[in-house]
């Protein structure tokens, strides 16, 4: 079935309007509407869909240039075809006119096969814009799902190496997906974009990555380390940063930029240069609340789980020492939800973990 193309016709003469419904009707698929009130023919357009807009220049209650200005003004109506029926003579008048976005115009008095072919072609350019903007969002769409498979086998990669070098140091792999899951949760109550949300919720797994650098008797130890061995375990971070940074991936780069930051402090006493407040990534500053809150709740070689009640203690004393205060603030906010992440990826309620000794290595 052909579909109808409807033409918007306005002239405030109604003989004129009827003269064009008749010489529009040799066309197949065209319907006339026809207004005698520029005013009322815009108010139909902000409702409706026109194919093409045939505009007398001469009216008194708005003329032809002030309608094509207020037309275009409309949303989503730029690729209708707007064609002016004008008797000036004068250039000015249609170089205005194109200037506020006609596309033809027709002299009068009408000449009737003018008229019509000055109409088809009108409309012939309308279907191929139909046509072009059908097939590019096509085209966008079937980006967007390349894009989309790309960035998970990425995500899926990204996630299997994190997770051998967190293999190496605790009894689970979950810990990169809750800190991922806390710093998104972080990102949003600090008013960062859905897509910043995204991208650390991705990159912070990656924050331990340099650690399939570290030796097994420093990584797996389960007594204070030696000045040098908490050198060595230091050179983690430097590591990550080096394995991620020359990646051309935004990923990575986000991922880079945390490994080298998490350890920094706000108080300038972390490593590897001891920045302070604001010098440090907001990324790192989300990612080291994150990564303590998980590590002190967790059981590790060298300690045994925290209750929940000291670790928000420890958070709360680190407030302007190791924690960014402004984000300790938006991290107590959001607790609940952090809770609720760590009980599906763990099983484990906080509340009911042992109280023990802690060890020097949260690193």
């Amino acid at each position: 079935m052909n579909n109808i193309n409807t033409i918007v016709m306005v002239d405030d003469s109604s003989l004129q309007l009827q003269l064009y419904g008749q010489i529009l009707k040799a066309l197949p698929n065209v319907s006339g509407l026809p207004f005698t009130s520029p005013l009322l023919a815009l108010e139909w357009c902000e409702k409706n869909e026109p194919d093409l807009m045939l505009v007398d220049y001469n009216m008194p209650e708005l003329d032809g240039l002030e309608f094509v200005k207020r037309f275009r003004a409309l949303k989503a109506k730029t690729p209708v075809p707007v064609v002016v029926v004008t008797s000036e003579l004068d250039k000015d008048v249609r170089r205005n006119a194109l200037e506020l976005g006609a596309d033809d115009f027709v002299s009068k008095p009408v000449d009737a096969a003018e008229l019509r072919t000055r109409v088809r072609n009108m409309l012939r350019v309308r279907e191929h814009g139909r046509m072009l903007a059908d097939h590019a969002a096509w085209l966008t769409e079937e980006v967007g799902r390349a894009t989309a498979s790309l960035l998970d086998r990425e995500c899926e990669t990204i996630y299997r190496l994190t997770r051998a070098s967190e293999h190496r140091d605790n009894d689970t792999g979950d810990h990169i997906i809750r800190i991922g899951l806390y710093a998104a949760k972080v990102a949003a109550l600090l008013g960062m974009s859905t897509e910043e949300q995204d991208l650390l919720r991705l990159a912070t797994p990656m924050h331990d990555i340099g650690k399939v650098g570290t030796p097994d008797n420093i990584l797996l130890k389960s007594c204070e380390l030696t000045t040098a061995e908490w050198d060595v375990m230091k050179l983690h971070s430097v590591a990550g940063y080096d394995i991620l940074r020359d990646s051309e991936s935004v990923l990575l780069q986000k991922g880079a930029e945390i490994a080298l930051s998490h350890h920094e402090r706000f108080d300038g006493t972390g490593y590897p240069f001891g920045l302070a407040g604001e010098q440090i990534p907001i990324s790192g500053r989300i990612a080291a609340i994150c990564d303590v809150f998980d590590a002190l709740l967790s059981k590790r070689p060298y300690k045994r789980p925290w209750p929940l009640g000291r670790v928000m203690e420890y958070i709360d004393g680190q407030s302007g020492l190791h924690f960014d205060p402004r984000i300790v603030v938006a991290f107590k906010e959001v607790l609940p939800e952090l809770l609720e992440i760590r009980t599906r990826y763990s099983g484990v309620e906080p509340e009911d973990v042992e109280d023990t000794i802690d060890g020097n290595k949260i690193a």
